[in-house]
């Protein structure tokens, strides 16, 4: 007869695997915290950015049919070529107000569905293109506390669905892609002809299943654009329509864009002063080889696990692959302001798509770049509320992340089915932000916010740290450009890392950090950024300032 010793075992691990739920919780994570922030805004929020104000704007899209948040004054959109409702008294879009905790409804006039944008030099949010009525348009929202959309017909010169936008050293934004479109062009317009051709989109369109939309677009530190579509990438001098340079394919050749969707960021741009820059960028999740064939007939294949990670300006560079603990497709990368990164939401098993998901990945993940390889990665605490396809996130200024979105259905749909339409907002709040930590967290008393600084100057930020000590080593100045994300791609999401050249104890808990902004809009194109100085890891709350 077994020992009661080895009975208890079996039971133990019987217990154990049968405790790990299709949600793909980890019960030994043990950092970060979740706070349900607002059980319904009435809408799902499939696109979000953050603005200078510190309000978020979400939207989803025209043709859901009503949402459960009412027009104010009784405003109806009255659109005969929607494809749902061509009388709607319902919002698509709210601003949400982060430190009030409240939202108000906005108005779109044509469909928003699967667009695209980003911020403007002046803070305004050019957002383009969607479905149907709305795929040619240009729509600009202001941050006022009574602002509304405007829309430009015919802003567009092409139809642009699943597109990827990028804010160019300029002013500008180039728009890369989308459904049908192996071309790119360029807000506001200036020249008649728009529409540039990009092969390279086109060679990466794999037929009938495309795994090549939201196209993954970063400005490298040369001027020149990285396009990483598929499995591979190029180097893209946009001005003379020229490909610089092919990298190689991602090891394995398994795709990492719609609806195969990974994610990726552009990892934090350090030693600003250098003569040589470095860049890198790290591709993580996906679905493999036939996934979205599968699920459309009901299979769903197990997400990629794997990251690649590249330094795109090496003159020979090469993808260097590591293992994440929780296989992920349809999740999002965030920069957070310590220069680490945050995966969070996603699925563990299927592809993009209405129904095409399968096994909600609930926890978190951090990755520590600057960690040896094996311990890049750390689960974080898990969610209560699966966000799908259809999820977004966002960093916030005081270091939080904004969650919301969930919708993997053609319609919002509550009742009846796997993962209903999620209309929550939630924040997940990083370990840094633990009481614990609250002596040696920064609190910034110079510059004030909104102040105006030009590149290539030396600046003073002044704080205050009550830790018993402070090493001078271990104080860093950051800045953050917040990004548009939607379909787990954060647009001209980008972290740079000032550091210090001198820190000064002024008395009383007071710092004198001196720092150098960036030298050029090819590491930071001009614009509006969140500075935080970061002490031992742990960041400040951050301060809009303004880089001209």
């Amino acid at each position: 007869m077994a020992s009661p010793s080895f009975i208890f075992s079996i039971i133990l691990l019987h217990f154990l695997f049968a405790s790990l739920p299709s949600h793909r919780t980890l019960t030994f994570a043990a950092d970060g915290s979740w706070q349900l922030l607002q059980k319904s805004v009435g809408i799902s929020a499939m696109h979000m950015q953050l603005l200078r104000n510190d309000r978020v704007i979400m939207f989803d899209r025209t043709d859901f049919g009503p949402s459960n948040l009412l027009l104010p004054n009784g405003k109806c959109r009255n659109d005969p070529t929607d494809t749902a409702l061509q009388v709607d008294c319902t919002a698509h879009s709210v601003e949400y107000d982060v430190f009030a905790n409240k939202f108000r409804a906005l108005t779109v006039q044509t469909d928003v569905w699967c667009s695209s944008g980003a911020i403007m030099p002046d803070g305004n949010l050019f957002q383009t293109g969607g479905f149907n009525d709305g795929e040619r348009r240009v729509r600009v929202f202001s941050p006022c506390r009574t602002c509304d959309w405007n829309e430009i017909p015919n802003g567009l010169t092409a139809k642009r669905w699943y597109a990827s936008n990028h804010i160019l050293p300029d002013g500008r934004q180039i728009i890369v892609g989308g459904r049908g479109q192996f071309n790119y062009e360029f807000i506001p317009k200036n020249i008649v002809s728009n529409k540039i051709n990009l092969p390279f989109l086109s060679e990466t369109n794999d037929k009938g299943i495309e795994n090549n939309l939201y196209p993954f677009v970063f400005l490298n530190v040369d001027g020149n654009l990285f396009i990483f579509a598929n499995n591979r990438a190029i180097l893209f001098d946009y001005l003379n329509n020229i490909v610089v340079k092919k990298y190689p394919m991602i090891p394995g050749g398994e795709p990492r864009s719609y609806p195969s969707t990974g994610s990726a960021v552009l990892l934090p741009l350090k030693n600003l002063k250098a003569a040589a820059i470095e860049a890198e960028v790290l591709v993580c999740g996906g679905a493999p080889k036939g996934s979205y064939l599968q699920s459309l007939k009901g299979t769903f294949m197990a997400a990629l696990n794997t990251c690649a990670r590249i330094k795109i300006t090496d003159p020979n560079p090469e993808w260097v692959m590591e293992t994440m603990p929780l296989a992920r497709v349809m999740g999002d990368m965030i920069l957070l302001p310590n220069g680490n990164v945050l995966l969070i939401n996603g699925a563990g098993s299927g592809t993009a798509g209405w129904e095409q998901g399968r096994d909600p990945v609930l926890s978190p993940v951090l990755y520590q770049p600057d960690n040896n390889i094996g311990s890049r990665f750390e689960v974080q605490n898990p969610t209560t509320i699966p966000r799908m396809y259809h999820s977004t996130a966002a960093l916030l200024r005081d270091g939080r992340v904004l969650v919301g979105g969930s919708n993997p259905h053609a319609f919002y749909n509550f009742t009846g089915v796997l993962f209903p339409t999620e209309l929550s907002l939630e924040a997940f709040s990083p370990a840094y932000l633990d009481a614990k930590f609250d002596k040696m967290r920064p609190t910034i008393i110079a510059p004030k916010s909104m102040s105006g600084i030009r590149y290539r100057k030396k600046y003073t930020i002044q704080v205050v740290i009550n830790s018993d000590k402070v090493d001078e080593s271990s104080v860093s100045v950051t800045m953050f450009a917040p990004a548009f994300n939607t379909h787990s791609f954060s647009m001209n999401q980008r972290l740079l890392v000032l550091g210090n050249e001198k820190v000064t104890a002024v008395g009383n808990s007071i710092y004198n950090i001196e720092a150098t902004t960036p030298k050029s809009g090819n590491l930071a194109p001009s614009g509006f950024y969140l500075l935080f100085v970061v002490h031992q890891g742990i960041p400040s709350q951050g301060i809009w300032v303004r880089l001209h």
